[in-house]
């Protein structure tokens, strides 16, 4: 496929920053009340209240819904598209969104829930956060077990703290927190801030019981959202792979984080190269190609918007559709090169022209780059705008009346929530990320309740596309040691529960655009 041009390449972002000022056009909205913070009394014993494991088990609405939407209605839909967006928690972005499992709260709307801050000796309730750019936390495995601590939720400031004593040399920073301040990661953001995020769960479905596949950071995320597993591999035999969620082999274009340097001083020398991985298990990916379905994997140039591991911040490196990365795991996958669909990664251009020429593939895949990701210190109002660039697109496309569109974020970016994580097998669930379903056939301001993980976007896949075959290592032709078939667990819910087959498609509406 012959490349874009180098001005074409950077079209798309130049778009992306001129929608800096998108609203949506959906029926007028009612900003929520920001709640108040008050902190807590000097002195005060930092203790937050247990909440509660979710339900492990889809509701009876959710049951209800499944009664009206059969399997053969189902195919309706013949476009599947994931967006990816990259570390915000659920309680970050719709905590108080009416009528989800949000911030905990008594009757005068006064949080219920604090976390302690070691530094400052005092528990702190979420509060609303007016900022555009944020810092976030921590967010790799280890930080994963502090925050969740046990299902008392309560890690987040202690690891944010211990981050910045780590790795923040410079104070100035925008990453790192003043000493003796409070940090971020108890901030929420709300309509104000996300009035598309929040339009479009008013005219569609939120999830809020949406989490990670794995209680971990963006490599396994990624690994998961493709394949629902992440090891590390002694070979190419997909019998050869053992379970790895902490830190699965990197991409050799990746770099480890290094500590910000003074101005004008000598930086340290480049790091070693990590070998080129080898991803041997069985992915989606393989699954499609055995039944000709048709995939793309879209890549955003640019640079690679997250750190090995853990890490808040570390110097950038490039991200490009042939140069893999660990938002772009798939050519190091050994069923993309047996199959030869390496050419199926592409940049994102081709999905804009996909969604105008009637092209879309029957599953698209689509990562960021950084300045468009979320992902800390990304503006949150130039993702978004990003995002609503990529949606309308679809909306102003000919496929739009069959199209489903998955929009979530990859983890939970060292940010605050309060539900304690489902455990379904060794590796997770992680945190709650956000979650919407955007599709013609959308129930109208449904809030899933159900249990959900990226899981549940490739059983949707696998039900839709290969008449119900799981990653399953006993059914799949490709057999691999992976613990358990992730799509079959009993505490995953359907999303077939968020579609209303039985009313014509809705029609087409985009959030306006602001003028460049």
């Amino acid at each position: 496929m012959p490349s874009l041009p180098r001005r074409g390449r950077f079209a798309t972002l130049a778009v992306a920053l001129a929608l800096l000022g998108a609203a949506c056009s959906g029926p007028p909205a009612t900003p929520t009340p920001a709640l108040p913070s008050p902190p807590a009394a000097a002195g005060e014993t930092p203790t937050a209240p247990a909440v509660p494991t979710p339900a492990l088990a889809p509701s009876e609405a959710a049951r209800a819904a499944l009664s009206t939407s059969p399997v053969a209605d189902l195919h309706r839909i013949q476009h599947v598209v994931i967006i990816m967006q990259e570390n915000r928690s659920f309680d970050h972005y719709f905590g108080t969104y009416p009528g989800a499992e949000g911030i905990p709260r008594d009757a005068t709307g006064v949080p219920t829930v604090c976390v302690p801050d070691p530094r400052m000796n005092q528990c702190v309730t979420p509060y609303h956060d007016a900022n555009d750019r944020n810092a976030g936390g921590p967010h790799g495995a280890a930080n994963a077990r502090a925050d969740i601590d046990g299902g008392k939720m309560d890690g987040f400031i202690s690891q944010r703290e211990a981050e910045q004593q780590r790795t923040c040399a410079d104070p100035n920073d925008p990453n790192c927190g003043a000493a003796g301040t409070a940090v971020d990661v108890m901030g929420y953001h709300d309509e104000r801030e996300i009035p598309n995020y929040w339009t479009y769960a008013r005219q569609f479905v939120l999830l809020d019981h949406l989490f990670q596949p794995d209680a971990s950071w963006s490599l396994p995320s990624h690994l998961f959202l493709v394949s629902a597993w992440s090891a590390r591999c002694g070979s190419g035999d997909p019998m050869s792979c053992q379970n790895d969620d902490g830190v699965p082999p990197l991409p050799p274009d990746f770099r480890p984080p290094r500590p910000r340097q003074a101005q004008n001083a000598t930086p340290p020398p480049a790091p070693t190269p990590f070998p080129p991985p080898t991803y041997a298990w069985t992915d989606l990916t393989y699954l499609l190609h055995a039944r000709g379905v048709s995939w793309a994997y879209y890549v955003f140039e640019g640079t690679e918007p997250d750190c090995e591991d853990d890490a808040t911040d570390c110097m950038p490196v490039p991200q490009r559709v042939r140069t893999p990365g660990i938002w772009n795991p798939l050519p190091w996958f050994v069923t993309v090169k047996q199959d030869g669909e390496l050419s199926h990664i592409q940049p994102i251009e081709r999905f804009y022209e996909a969604a105008r020429n009637d092209t879309l593939p029957a599953v698209s895949w689509v990562a960021p780059t950084n300045v468009v990701s979320e992902h800390p210190p990304a503006l949150v109002s130039v993702g978004q705008a990003y995002v609503t660039s990529l949606i309308n697109a679809s909306m102003q496309g000919p496929n739009w009346n069959s199209t489903a569109i998955f929009l979530t974020w990859d983890d939970w970016g060292g940010f605050y929530d309060h539900v304690v994580p489902p455990t379904v097998d060794q590796n997770g669930y992680g945190l709650r990320v956000p979650g919407l379903v955007i599709s013609p056939y959308a129930r109208q301001g449904y809030i899933d309740h159900q249990t959900l993980s990226f899981d549940a976007y490739l059983k949707f896949i696998e039900d839709l596309f290969l008449d119900g075959q799981r990653l399953d290592p006993q059914t799949d032709g490709r057999p691999d040691p992976r613990p358990t078939v992730r799509e079959t667990v009993p505490q995953l819910g359907d999303l077939r529960a968020d579609f209303d087959f039985s009313q014509p498609p809705r029609p087409r509406w985009c959030c306006r655009q602001a003028s460049t």
